[in-house]
């Protein structure tokens, strides 16, 4: 038996212990700031550090839950493009 503590889960390692739409969302926020954005997620997750599948059902998530940013589909060439501006 070892003494050292081990993680709780998958995630009890990384340093940002929050919700992952959270951290979309949080993400999206920084981005739309001064604007409007526009994105595809293969090309975002990295940043956000999720798959590209996991922005792509978190994003229709957010788009009905939350109220300070506008997201909707902007076109499909290869991948949805959606575009995100901060609603006042």
């Amino acid at each position: 038996m070892s003494a050292t503590p081990q993680s709780v889960g998958p995630d009890a390692s990384t340093s940002d212990a929050k919700p992952k739409d959270e951290r979309l969302a949080d993400y999206l926020r920084e981005r739309v700031d001064d604007g409007e954005m526009y994105f595809k997620s293969k090309f975002i997750a990295d940043d956000v550090g999720l798959s590209s599948k996991e922005i792509g059902a978190l994003i229709v998530k957010l788009q009905e839950s939350v109220d300070d940013l506008s997201i909707e589909r902007w076109s499909y060439t290869g991948a949805t493009t959606w575009r995100v501006e901060q609603t006042n």
